[in-house]
């Protein structure tokens, strides 16, 4: 069928006819449009199960490797962390560098042999199961480092001494009590850890020195709360 051409029709006719065929095509662009969006509803439904997935493997991969919030539930680091503080720790401080004295570290719990031995591959696994819930998260401890392999500590009249010399300790509340401890040679790939909070910390003077191995990270910034949000 031929479609008249506007020119040769009567001018009611002609406007009439235009009308018709504007209202036509916008229909047309309107289904389009509706089609096009349903598509696109459609696609977003059948990606989002994929996205959920890479996004869970972004955050596993994350806290498995770079970066870690920790909660503080103990009293062991006061004055420097308080209850219910949340921390960020970098796993990646001592894959670039040495670990030393006066750093703030998280290390997995000395009695926990699970811990010893696990391979990158076992942590990713274990921070999957963690982050759906199929096993509760493993104990890690925060102290802070305070002799390296190959020193002596000791303990005497409250002051800490290394190799025999007394060290400087700002972070300690004052007139923070100590009992006499040591001297004890710490051993090679061993640091000795105690909580700023002394009187009321169970560290290396309880459990021995740690492994360097266990050491998850270090301590970096306060996150939460905001009004003690600062770096350690």
């Amino acid at each position: 069928m031929t479609t008249p051409k506007l020119d040769s029709l009567p001018s009611d006719l002609a406007d009439l006819f235009s009308g018709a065929h504007e209202a036509v095509a916008e229909m047309r662009s309107t289904a389009r449009d509706e089609a096009d969006q349903a598509a696109a509803e459609r696609s977003f439904w059948r990606e989002l199960p994929l996205l959920l997935l890479v996004a869970l493997v972004a955050a596993v991969l994350l806290k498995t490797f770079v970066l870690q919030s920790f909660f503080i539930p103990s009293e062991s680091m006061v004055e420097t962390l308080q209850v219910n503080d949340r921390i960020m720790v970098n796993k990646l401080s001592y894959r670039f560098g040495e670990i030393k004295r006066g750093q703030v570290i998280v290390f997995d719990d000395p009695n926990d042999e699970g811990a010893d031995g696990e391979s990158l591959l076992g942590a990713a696994l274990r921070n999957v199961a963690e982050s759906v819930g199929l096993s509760a998260p493993r104990s890690e401890f925060i102290k802070r480092v305070i002799a390296l392999a190959g020193e002596t500590i000791e303990i005497s009249g409250g002051v800490v001494l290394i190799d025999g010399a007394s060290i400087e300790e700002p972070y300690l509340a004052p007139g923070v009590r100590m009992s006499d401890f040591g001297p004890e040679l710490i051993p090679e790939g061993h640091v000795f850890v105690m909580g700023d909070n002394r009187p009321l910390s169970s560290d290396s003077r309880v459990f021995g020195p740690i492994p360097a191995d266990d050491v998850v990270g270090r301590a970096f910034v306060i996150i939460w709360p905001p009004s003690r949000w600062g770096g350690l």
